[in-house]
This record gives structure tokens, C-alpha cells and sequence, in this order.
């Protein structure tokens, strides 16, 4: 009877164990395993290594003489280049915790401080996403939508309202062929017939 119990016991705490694991490791890799497109990098700038792996670290916050097109408008009087940018390895990007990523996890950089939108990101329902139900899925990057030095988006004009099926203007044909409008088959008679007379 003692041995069944030690058994059981033994057993149990291997269980334990290995849950203990699981989900030690399922915390750290909690981003599933999809497709992500490589970053819209400007052209002609990416590796970032090929100009500054011979130039020295400069951590001033200073105008820069070269990324002069770059306007930094995201917590720019709590953040610089690099604060996102590895000074040693420009190729890479810098978490918070010293961790280096590539730029097509730039999503964890992000998330570090945008955290709702991170959690909505890897649920789908922020960002854009694409695939089927049942194959893999292409994620979108959040800089593939935002810019990451400015990611307010821009105002857009509003367009003038659409047309009204009255004021619509047909223009006949040579052989009086009258174009179809599928939305309103009154006014498709009206120009046929002409108008009604009451």
C-alpha cells in the first residue's frame, strides 16, 4: 500500500513538472507561428550596417545630417533613434530589456508600449490579416498601416457624397441605345417613354 502511494505521488509531481513547463514555454512563445511580409524598408537604406558599421555611436539627441526626411512625431520628447534602433548592430531593433529582434518582429517592439493593440494584434482584430480559416495566416506588420516614426495617420479630404439616380444624366447613344442602370428601372422608363403625363 505504501509503494501504490509513492507511485502516485511520484507520479503526480512528474505531472506537475511538465505542466509547469508547457506553459513556461507557451508564455514566452505566446505569438503563434505565422507569415509576416518583410518590412516596407525605404529603398536603398536597408542593411542598415552597409553606412553605419564603420561610422562611430553617436547617442546625442541631435538633427540627424543624413535621415533629414525623417520627422520623429511618436513621444519624440521621451524618445530618439536610438531608443528602438541598436546603436552596435543597426540591423536589428532594441526592446526595452537589451533584447535584439529583426525588423520582422518589429511587432514586439511595438507592443512594448502599445500594449492593448498588440494583444488585439495577435487576436485578429487589429491590423490586417489575411488567409483561410484553415491554412496559414499572413499577418501584416504594424509599419506595413503606420509609419513608426509619425503612426497617427494622416487627415484624409472627405469626398464629395455620390450622385443621386436624378440627377444622373444619360447621354444617348448614335443608335438611341440607353445605357442600363440596375438601380432604378423607373428612371430607365422615364427615359425611354418620356415623363408620365397626369
Amino acid at each position: 500500500m505504501k509503494n501504490k502511494l509513492i507511485i502516485y505521488i511520484g507520479g503526480l509531481l512528474q505531472i506537475i513538472v511538465l505542466l509547469l513547463l508547457w506553459a513556461n514555454a507557451s508564455a514566452d512563445n505566446d505569438v503563434p507561428d505565422f507569415f509576416v511580409p518583410p518590412p516596407p524598408f525605404s529603398e536603398g537604406i536597408f542593411p542598415c550596417t552597409e553606412c553605419h558599421a564603420e561610422m562611430e555611436v553617436n547617442r546625442t539627441r541631435r538633427k540627424l545630417d543624413f535621415h533629414e526626411d525623417i520627422v520623429l512625431k511618436h513621444a519624440e520628447e521621451q524618445r530618439w533613434c536610438l531608443d528602438c534602433h541598436n546603436p552596435d548592430n543597426r540591423d536589428k531593433l532594441r526592446l526595452a530589456s537589451g533584447e535584439l529582434i529583426s525588423f520582422e518582429k518589429s511587432y514586439y517592439l511595438c507592443g512594448q508600449c502599445h500594449g492593448t493593440h498588440f494583444r488585439d494584434w495577435k487576436a485578429g482584430i487589429h491590423g490586417k490579416r489575411t488567409g483561410y480559416w484553415n491554412d496559414r495566416k499572413q499577418y501584416r506588420l504594424c509599419v506595413h498601416c503606420h509609419n513608426p516614426h509619425q503612426p497617427r495617420f494622416k487627415p484624409l479630404k472627405p469626398l464629395p457624397p455620390p450622385l443621386s439616380p436624378e440627377d444622373i444624366k444619360y447621354n444617348r447613344s448614335p443608335d438611341n441605345e440607353i445605357p442600363k442602370n440596375p438601380l432604378n428601372s423607373l428612371i430607365q422608363a422615364e427615359i425611354k417613354n418620356g415623363p408620365e403625363k397626369k
